[in-house]
């Protein structure tokens, strides 16, 4: 979804401040500019291209990465720019710093600017698209099959896009409504290819993020509720998307027995029927997971 937002931020500049210079383009595209402008010994020309930008885009900035020369001249092209008080835009398939071999201060200034995390939609916002998608088709189709098919496709838009399709299709070719039975006929096959292998280790790291705990921590003997709650969950989620035994369960948490399994198992299901919020994590655990 970067490069869509990138497209966004580019029409609504031109809405804003028509006729003002716009530079947008992926950092391979930079990269092969400056290469050409090299060998025609043209950098001036290559130069003011960019740096005179009100705003400059560049796509998958993460390009840059092992690139020392380009890395330079990026370097004060953005710092001309910065000065300038231009507006700079860059996108990456990780924060500035997971980028490796990416120069120090390039890592330094892209903090200075906002940095954004794009995450996956959730459940309601991938229901909203699966019915705005069926309202833009003309063709009814029942809440139930929405859920449905927000909750196995979650990657993007075009594979939300592809289930509605698919169901669509195989209503028109029996047919018959589109129903949740139909749905399931249509989308099963691919949803099993899709669905992920989950293990203990998969789960332990996903609820260890979300809560900001350490793993060490969580497979320790430690009960403080920091530790404790994210504790149940894992081992609440273990129990419901795993074929692990409650001992095998226990044992990946330094050799719990059986009964405080059953005992975190049964907390945690009893606060998601009483506590919004909670249950509220909990759907958004199982998201990532990619189990809901």
């Amino acid at each position: 979804g970067k490069t869509h937002l990138l497209h966004a931020v580019c029409r609504e500049f031109v809405r804003q401040r028509p006729g003002e210079d716009i530079c947008y383009l992926s950092c391979e595209e930079f990269t092969n500019e400056f290469v050409e402008a090299l060998q025609r010994h043209d950098l001036e020309r290559f130069r003011r291209q960019f740096r005179n930008a009100r705003l400059l885009v560049i796509d998958d900035i993460h390009f840059l990465e092992g690139k020392e020369r380009i890395q330079d001249e990026f370097f004060h092209t953005f710092n001309r720019l910065y000065q300038a008080h231009y507006q700079i835009v860059v996108s990456s398939d990780a924060p500035p710093t997971e980028i490796p071999t990416l120069q120090d201060r390039l890592v330094s200034r892209f903090k200075w600017g906002l940095v954004a995390q794009i995450e996956q939609p959730e459940l309601e916002t991938r229901m909203a698209i699966v019915q705005r998608k069926a309202n833009l088709l003309r063709s009814p189709v029942p809440p139930e099959v929405v859920e449905y098919i927000a909750s196995n496709f979650r990657n993007n838009i075009r594979e939300l896009e592809g289930a509605l399709h698919g169901v669509h299709a195989r209503a028109r070719v029996l047919g018959v409504p589109v129903d949740l039975s139909i749905a399931q006929e249509a989308l099963e096959p691919s949803i099993r290819e899709n669905r992920p292998n989950l293990t203990l280790d998969r789960i332990t790291e996903i609820v260890a993020s979300h809560f900001q705990a350490k793993i060490s921590d969580l497979r320790s003997k430690r009960r403080s509720r920091s530790i404790s709650v994210p504790r149940q969950v894992i081992m609440y989620l273990a129990r419901e998307l795993t074929s692990l035994s409650l001992d095998e369960i226990g044992d990946h948490f330094g050799g719990r027995d059986h009964s405080t399994v059953l005992y975190a198992t049964s907390r945690v299901k009893s606060m998601t029927e009483t506590d919004p919020e909670f249950a509220g994590v909990v759907r958004r655990l199982l998201d990532l997971l990619g189990a809901r």
